[in-house]
């Protein structure tokens, strides 16, 4: 899936969330799994996807990603719940 989105990795439900952006979710999602993406979502073992958002361009990602991480965690919590309320691996929707 070569689009921008914005994605939501957690390493389980309520647990640690990392909110990224990419090109490429599918590559992406194979990097945090494998922990070849290093850094914080490697660290912290975020490694399921609870929620992506796929966008018409690169830019539009960037702002709706800061706009993310800019909100708290209750607000994190709530859009995974309205979007995923059963915390599923929507990865496995994008094989």
């Amino acid at each position: 899936m070569k689009r921008p989105a914005v994605y939501i990795m957690a390493s389980k439900r309520n647990g640690t969330l990392y909110t990224g952006v990419t090109s490429d979710l599918n590559a992406r999602i194979h990097q945090h799994r494998t922990g070849t993406s290093g850094g914080f979502a490697s660290q912290y073992g975020c490694r399921v996807l609870v929620y992506a958002e796929i966008l018409d361009d690169m830019e539009t990602a960037i702002a709706r990603e800061k706009q993310i991480k800019a909100g708290s965690r209750v607000r994190k919590l709530r859009l995974i719940e309205e979007a995923n309320p059963d915390w599923r691996d929507l990865a496995e929707d994008l094989l």
